[in-house]
């Protein structure tokens, strides 16, 4: 418990708790949109804080940081990421196509059954990113879908892509935008924005419900992180003794003498047998 009090006490605004909890408050929320997007934002709804969206019990569901509505229905998911994830089996980076999964869920979550397609609202899927995915040193790289054969056509699906890099040198960014960025880096306030954030963190490291409240998340991951440990390790084991007691067959043992050597029921060892 001591190790997560300390833990506790050292999250920054890169934590996936701290900054869902800094963003749940209207005024930086809102105005992060309004400074980044360079519009005006009259209020924000927030739709569900780290929703899961889940269409089905055979689909992979995602955990969605923070969705926010504008008086103007466009919908808003801010996405904090600090890792560069590869998939190791096929040696290439998530983050493209787990934007392209979240806005597929996020309008499916919009779209009730049955209403026509139009009414699907603009959407903003935004990631702040403390890494230069791109390597081209921008500070915001947004995206929307265009024609190859004309670049100047622009499908109308209103979905846009932001993917923010912290670490970028140059592009059009606010002062306040920029003071986010160093912020996020090396927790360096320079504006009134930032000091707003920072002190927010620091009401909420002293709130003893926040604190109770991260503490449980923590102990509820360990606990799973322990049981699917456990679980991989018992599939590992009943792996080897398949491998063990096919082996024991091509050598001839009888069906008996193999059951007991790796635990196999018999009636699982004439199974390999019978393949």
């Amino acid at each position: 418990m001591q190790d997560l009090a300390t833990k506790f006490a050292n999250l920054t605004i890169q934590s996936d708790f701290i900054f869902k909890k800094v963003m749940s408050r209207k005024r930086i929320c809102k105005h992060l949109l309004e400074e980044l997007l360079q519009i005006e934002i009259a209020d924000i709804n927030y739709l569900e804080a780290e929703k899961t969206l889940e269409p089905e019990y055979t689909s992979r569901g995602i955990r969605l940081d923070i969705i926010v509505a504008d008086d103007k229905n466009t919908h808003y998911n801010l996405e904090m990421q600090v890792k560069n994830n590869k998939n190791p089996d096929t040696d290439t980076y998530v983050l493209p196509k787990r934007s392209r999964y979240y806005q597929a869920l996020l309008d499916i979550d919009l779209l009730q059954k049955g209403q026509p397609y139009d009414l699907l609202p603009p959407t903003f899927i935004i990631f702040i990113c403390v890494f230069d995915f791109f390597e081209k040193g921008n500070y915001v790289y947004t995206f929307k879908k265009r024609c190859l054969e004309n670049l100047e056509l622009e499908l109308p699906d209103e979905a846009t892509t932001m993917i923010l890099n912290t670490k970028g040198t140059h592009g059009d960014i606010s002062k306040d935008i920029k003071s986010f960025y160093d912020y996020v880096n090396n927790h360096i306030v320079t504006t009134d924005f930032t000091k707003q954030i920072d002190d927010e963190i620091s009401y909420l490291k002293l709130d003893t419900k926040v604190r109770r409240e991260f503490m449980l998340m923590e102990a509820r991951l360990l606990d799973e992180r322990r049981e699917g440990k456990a679980e991989g390790i018992a599939e590992g084991e009943a792996n080897a003794n398949i491998a063990t007691a096919k082996r024991l067959l091509s050598m001839g043992l009888n069906v008996q003498d193999i059951a007991k050597a790796t635990s196999l029921s018999i009636d699982q060892v004439e199974a390999l047998k019978a393949e």
